[in-house]
């Protein structure tokens, strides 16, 4: 009886998978489009299962052929795991990195610097997925998160990778018509976006006066009109002058150099919300994972050096 899953049909899934279609397969793979489509055949009959769908020029995934994919990518980031552990890999940074990232900061920043890590490590194969909330550390669908703030949980590592500060800021249009807090319980007469993102209370600030053992944290119940669950439409908002809006450095940074936003209550601090690469612990000695980290951790840093954001 034939071997229903054959080793060998991970790496060819994964790779018929990447190029979207049975031609870009046979160009990636040196081979002709029939023979990749006779190969996908077997895999198909001794499974006893559809993988593709093909149409005429394109082709997607059944479900049970993402779920093949899924559990192939992760056996052959295993694989590249024991290569290097072995040192046969001679510690070039190869193999599949499944990064995760919050939506804007992801689309701004994190985005930007796969696509320069990629072009210096080309064996690397990038799969990026942003998301409103970070997933559960307790699943094993990502290799590294890019989070802010550190995580709770010691079965991860949380490596600090760029210090950030959420600040309150509005449009100079906004404070000329509505006023400029001078404490903290003024936010609560004024128009406030809001986010709604990751596990914080919603429609609460906190903010910080004095530090170490004499600073107090004072929590404002803020109200507003305009609410999402995107900082780059909200951020976007508070340039058109709908309100004030509490954001990290790091999305606000340029308009706050440039003076189309204003910081609000600057002698007042929001809790910390560095940035961090988290990665399970397994992780630490693959080399894929480790360049990436290097790598961002330095991109940040040059930009912290040199002023930005």
């Amino acid at each position: 009886m034939a071997t229903d899953i054959l080793p060998e049909d991970l790496g060819f899934f994964s790779a018929l998978a990447s190029a979207g279609s049975l031609s870009a397969a046979a160009r990636e793979l040196g081979i002709t489009t029939p023979a990749v489509s006779k190969r996908l055949a077997q895999m198909e009959a001794r499974l006893g299962i559809a993988l593709v769908i093909r149409t005429t020029r394109r082709m997607s995934l059944t479900p049970e052929g993402e779920l093949y994919l899924e559990h192939a990518r992760r056996i052959l980031s295993e694989i590249d795991d024991m290569q290097e552990l072995l040192g046969v890999s001679k510690a070039v940074p190869k193999g599949l990195l499944r990064v995760n990232a919050t939506l804007g900061f992801g689309r701004s920043h994190v985005a930007p610097l796969i696509s320069r890590f990629v072009r210096k490590y080309p064996q690397v194969e990038v799969q990026l997925q942003l998301s409103v909330n970070p997933p559960p550390l307790t699943e094993d669908a990502f290799d590294v998160c890019i989070r802010f703030g550190a995580p709770p949980d010691t079965r991860v590592i949380a490596r600090r990778i760029a210090p950030n500060r959420r600040l309150l800021c509005a449009s100079p249009a906004y404070l000329a018509k509505h006023g400029t807090p001078k404490v903290p319980n003024d936010l609560a007469q004024h128009n406030c976006i809001g986010i709604r993102q990751g596990e914080e209370a919603y429609g609460v600030w906190r903010l910080l006066s004095g530090r170490g053992r004499n600073a107090v944290t004072e929590s404002v119940k803020i109200r507003g009109n305009l609410t999402t669950n995107d900082g780059e439409i909200a951020v976007n908002w508070a340039l058109d002058g709908h309100g004030i809006l509490m954001r990290a450095e790091w999305d606000i940074g340029r308009y706050l150099q440039s003076g189309r936003l204003v910081q609000v209550l600057p002698q007042y601090h929001t809790p910390d919300a560095d940035i961090h690469a988290v990665y399970p612990q397994r992780h630490q000695t693959a080399v894929r994972v480790r360049a990436f980290v290097d790598f961002i951790a330095l991109s940040f840093a040059q930009q912290t050096t040199a002023g930005k954001p």
